[in-house]
């Protein structure tokens, strides 16, 4: 299993040899430095924790000072599954070479956060009609069940007005486009969660 940690940049297009043009996600990928490996014998499970980015040591907790050891203050910390062929150390890095041009990769990440919205924005609702007696209607939600149908409670998982957005979100089936391993660059196809400098994770 491959996988890496990127900081999303922005979107451009490119285009191939046929003229053909490709709209893609510009990835800031690692390197990332493994921390930890972790057994099934003394932890239960099989994975190898990364460290990603930098953090000031102040703002760093003794206790992951001593983790890491020599190995750097890392901003963030994930763990992957250890499944495949692939073994690691502790101290090891990757970084984008690891992924080549036309691999299918999957990729997550924290959605932009839209805060409180309504159901016409939240889930789409068509609202109220514009005409025939209607006032400060249109996007109204309609009813919300009455005491017949659930006893005078709302149901469960009515959909509602709501805080939207801030969910984890996983794409599948994305094409890496291109890799520039002198920047540290990957280049997925289409779009990918989260606003510009939100972490992604990267499995293929």
């Amino acid at each position: 299993m491959k996988f890496i940690l990127a900081k999303k940049e922005n979107m451009t297009q490119i285009f191939d040899v046929l003229g053909r043009v490709t709209p893609v996600t510009v990835l800031s990928a690692g390197p990332i430095v493994v921390t930890q490996i972790k057994d099934v014998a003394k932890d239960g499970y099989r994975s190898v924790q990364v460290g990603y980015g930098t953090k000031k040591e102040k703002r760093t907790a003794k206790s992951l000072k001593g983790h890491f050891r020599d190995l750097g203050l890392f901003a963030h910390v994930k763990e992957f599954s250890a499944e495949g062929e692939k073994t690691y150390a502790v101290g090891d890095k990757i970084d984008v070479s690891i992924f080549e041009a036309g691999e299918t990769v999957q990729v997550t990440g924290i959605s932009k956060g839209k805060g409180f919205q309504g159901v016409v924005k939240r889930h789409g609702f068509h609202g109220g009609p514009r005409s025939h007696g209607q006032k400060h209607s249109e996007r109204e939600p309609g009813s919300i069940s009455g005491g017949v149908r659930n006893g005078g409670r709302v149901p469960k998982n009515m959909r509602m007005a709501g805080r939207t957005g801030g969910d984890r979100i996983t794409t599948k089936n994305l094409h890496v486009v291109g890799i520039d391993q002198e920047n540290n660059l990957m280049f997925v196809s289409g779009a990918v969660p989260g606003r510009k400098g939100t972490l992604i994770e990267v499995r293929a």
